[in-house]
């Protein structure tokens, strides 16, 4: 960041036609401009594949590399969601960090990433509705004839 510190950029943001803001970015194009991601996909992000090997090198005569769609760009964004899923963030604000209007839509695109849910399922019910050690030890009560309440929503605790 010494060597090729960040450039103040300012775009729309949200949408298109959105208010601009300026934003300080560390990858710009050599008119110090926001890269689109169209230029990194087709040149830095297949280059590096091909250099790494997951793709062929591009042949010679052709215009562009040859990656297959999972090989590209969405490539790193599904798996920044997946990570993200793994490790317990919710769909509602997956959906927000990955800017769409709908979480509906981020749902149906990355439940396959959920992790299995049964046992976890199980467990939280199985905690919500069964006494810990401490709540069934008396002396925990602290002179109280109740266990201390577990924290539950108060319309699920009705149904409860």
């Amino acid at each position: 960041m010494k060597e090729f510190p960040p450039v103040a950029v300012t775009l729309p943001w949200a949408k298109p036609d959105g208010e601009p803001k300026t934003f300080r970015l560390l990858f710009v194009d050599e008119k110090s401009r926001a890269y689109r991601r169209s230029v990194i996909n087709m040149g830095a992000w297949k280059l590096a594949l091909a250099a790494a090997g997951v793709i062929p090198p591009r042949e010679r005569g052709a215009r562009y590399l040859q990656a297959a769609p999972e090989d590209g760009m969405h490539a790193l964004r599904h798996a920044y969601a997946s990570v993200l899923l793994d490790a317990g963030e919710s769909i509602k604000a997956l959906s927000e960090y990955l800017g769409h209007s709908d979480p509906g839509f981020t749902l149906r695109t990355y439940t396959h990433l959920l992790p299995s849910s049964e046992t976890r399922t199980r467990k939280a019910i199985d905690d919500a509705l069964t006494e810990t050690e401490a709540e069934g030890d008396p002396t925990a009560a602290q002179g109280t004839s109740a266990p201390p309440a577990k924290p539950m929503c108060p319309q699920c605790a009705l149904a409860a």
